[in-house]
């Protein structure tokens, strides 16, 4: 090792680690791109390393983030609910409310994947009850349309059927009569099961 590196600043080396975990993550994106997920996972988790090394929480819990999508793809449901959790811890830390309604869409999505579908509803209710609140009837659809899929996973028809009435009223609501047909149609097509 040379004089002149040993001499260098603190900050610096800091900052170094930095551009390399950035340089990780860009290459991560372009994997991801190509399709290549498993040249992805490692360059994000290099990129995660990297981040946290230097301090940089934001630059961790994008990359777990994309780290949980990946391992979500593969079905790898449990190490994708871990990377999520990361993300999640970071992001409601920094009180990044936004970011925090996205990964508990992405937990409750991990748990239905296993398949423990209680507590994935409560997310999904969680998140309707927020979602209302918030006057926002798309995240509101969204989110009872994730229910209904619970439902019919766990062979509750019934609840199935009222959350696409659910769907469908607030659709009418907007004037939106042929998609609320539509989600009329699903739920009598469930009862008639």
């Amino acid at each position: 090792m040379s004089e002149e590196n040993t001499n260098q600043p603190p900050a610096q080396e800091g900052g170094d680690a930095k551009e390399q975990a950035k340089a990780d993550y860009k290459t991560g994106q372009d994997f991801l791109v190509k399709g290549d997920t498993s040249l992805a996972a490692h360059a994000f988790h290099n990129a995660m390393l990297g981040f946290q090394e230097c301090g940089d929480l934001h630059g961790v819990a994008n990359a777990a983030d994309k780290l949980a999508d990946i391992c979500m793809d593969r079905q790898e449901f449990a190490q994708s609910l871990q990377h999520i959790e990361t993300a999640y811890n970071i992001c409601e830390k920094e009180e990044d409310q936004q970011s925090t309604i996205s990964l508990r869409q992405k937990i409750a999505a991990a748990k239905t994947g296993m398949k423990k579908y209680d507590e994935a509803l409560e997310i999904y209710f969680d998140l309707i009850d927020h979602f209302r609140g918030s006057l926002n009837p798309k995240g509101t659809v969204e989110t009872m349309e994730k229910v209904a899929e619970v439902y019919l996973i766990q062979g509750n028809n019934t609840g199935a059927a009222d959350a696409y009435r659910t769907i469908a009223s607030i659709h009418a609501n907007f004037k939106h009569k042929k998609v609320a047909q539509e989600f009329y149609d699903k739920a009598d097509a469930i009862d008639k099961q």
